[in-house]
Order: C-alpha cells, then structure tokens, then sequence
C-alpha cells in the first residue's frame, strides 16, 4: 500500500498545528520547533498550503500564518489529494487519475482492481468526513484520556 510522504505528514501537522491557533498568526520558527519540522521545508510546504488556499500569511508585526479557513471547513482528504495526489493505492482504482495497469488483461473483471477500488472508497468516506478540527479533537481526547494534557492547546 501507498505510504503518506513527509511532505504531506509535515503539511498535516502543520494546519494541525494553525487549527489550534485558529484566529491567530503563527511563526514558522515557533511552529518548526513545536512541531520538530526542518524550518526550511515548512517553508515550502506552507507556500504549497498557501498556494492551494489552506493558509494565508501576513508580514511584519504579529505576522505569520494562520488558516484561511475555519478548521471546521477543511477535510483531510481535501489536503491529500493537494499534496500527495490521488487516494488510490493503484492507478487502476482512482477516480480522478486512472490508468490502466500494463499488465491487466481487462479491468473490468480484475479482483485486484475492483478490491482496491473499495479500498479506495472507504479511505476517501473517512478522509473526507474527518476535518482538522475533528483529527485535533481526537487528538485532545486521546491525550486526556492518557492523562497528558500539557501538549494541549499549547499555541493558545
């Protein structure tokens, strides 16, 4: 199966960590630190947020970056595919970028194209009902039910 690259896990981690800002500029300084990503492919990967409409930025005092929209209105699989591509773990089983597998005979009637497209479906329900607020709340509760609230909130 196809992995998530760093890209997309730093890019995820990092509207993960402006969901918790939400309403409030972040530095990348601070959110490299915080989030243990090498300042210079923050970076890039904010200009790539920002360039697909996830981010926006503001110069000088009390500058930074901050959601460009509620965390409430971005799905998880909205920011996959913008980093990572399409969800299919096969080119055969993808919606939007299908390419038929040199090796298939008729993909019509290919078992392992037609169980990966169902695989393909289940991932895209989950990503595309799971929000950053919902995967930063799933978060909070795990850590409170592990008794570790101090990585709580901690941009507020």
């Amino acid at each position: 199966m196809r992995t998530l690259s760093k890209k997309t896990q730093y890019a995820l981690r990092a509207l993960y960590a402006l969901s918790r800002a939400h309403g409030k500029s972040v530095l990348i300084a601070e959110m490299s630190e915080r989030e243990h990503i090498p300042k210079k492919f923050l970076e890039q990967i904010l200009l790539r947020l920002k360039s697909h409409g996830f981010v926006e930025s503001k110069k000088g005092k009390g500058g930074g970056y901050m959601l460009a929209r509620a965390p409430e209105e971005v799905t998880l699989g909205q920011v996959i595919r913008k980093i990572e591509g399409p969800l299919a773990p096969l080119p055969c089983a993808s919606e939007s970028a299908y390419r038929k597998c040199d090796e298939c005979v008729d993909d019509r009637y290919c078992e392992t194209r037609l169980v990966m497209r169902e695989v393909r479906n289940e991932i895209a329900k989950i990503l595309d009902r799971t929000t950053l607020a919902d995967a930063c709340r799933r978060a909070d509760e795990a850590r409170a039910e592990a008794g570790n609230a101090d990585a709580l909130m901690y941009y507020i």
